[in-house]
């Protein structure tokens, strides 16, 4: 592993660590480019505030204090500065505007809730309810279409329980599209070491028949899950019980600045 496009920061609500202390660790296990991608701002109506994302007065924060510390290690790594982000068809133009002026390089997209979260459902909570995993499916499928996102991060995240030959035909769907678009798909890497509902073969195997790209992501929440010697290669051991035996180096970055999605 050489790259890691899937890095959070403290600023999520979830995570430990310091920004330095993340970019020692990937250059301690030999990684060349570490990106930054933690959980997007977005503002919400009612004055809502979500419970795992930086609010929006820390974005500055956040890029200026990447900024600084690629400085300070750019002869020994190359940082980038992004942001995971869902995405929410009423509030997408408004999350657009939030982030243009920060000049972010690029933008992987991590579908955790359907609708617009305040009117929506966890990915992760069990369903066997079609029409959850329907509604998964094509919103994701609207977000790759904006053109800003450079990945798909955990992209078998709904947690189906349903029948699985309606779990086959909603996710081929997904990766077809995928595909069309040239969107590669991530291997989360949290989520087989934590043995969560995803990464699921079933999926996988989906990606190995339709021939999407795939990278590996650390989804990396502390420092130490920073291109783990060991989950890299329970990871990859995993992908090649899946029939895939090659995964992308590095990410082709799309930065959101100037695009104009309507």
């Amino acid at each position: 592993m050489t790259a890691n496009y899937h890095t959070h920061t403290v600023r999520c609500m979830h995570a430990t660590g310091t920004e330095q202390e993340y970019i020692e660790q990937a250059i301690a296990r030999g990684l060349q480019v570490l990106g930054f991608s933690d959980h997007s701002p977005q503002v919400f109506d009612g004055g809502y505030v979500s419970s795992f994302r930086m609010l929006p007065e820390e974005l500055e924060n956040y890029v200026s204090t990447l900024d600084a510390l690629r400085e300070k290690f750019k002869d020994r790594i190359t940082i980038h500065i992004g942001l995971e982000a869902e995405y929410y068809p009423k509030l997408f133009i408004r999350l657009m505007d939030l982030i243009r002026p920060y000049h972010l390089e690029y933008l992987i997209l991590g579908q955790h809730m359907t609708n617009n979260e305040t009117d929506g459902q966890p990915s992760i909570r069990p369903t066997d309810d079609e029409k959850v995993l329907e509604r998964y499916v094509l919103q994701t499928i609207e977000g790759m279409e904006t053109g800003v996102f450079s990945c798909l991060a955990h992209p078998d995240l709904l947690y189906y329980t349903g029948d699985r030959k309606i779990y086959l035909k909603w996710y081929e769907k997904l990766c077809l599209r995928a595909k069309e678009l040239g969107i590669p798909l991530e291997m989360n890497m949290l989520g087989y070491a934590e043995k969560r509902n995803y990464p699921k073969a079933d999926f996988f195997r989906i990606v190995q028949e339709v021939g999407n790209e795939v990278i590996l992501g650390c989804d990396a929440h502390n420092p130490e899950r920073v291109a783990d010697p060991a989950e890299v290669k329970a990871s990859e051991a995993f992908l090649r019980d899946c029939g895939i035996y090659h995964t992308l180096d590095h990410l082709r970055l799309i930065s959101p600045n100037g695009l104009h999605v309507s």
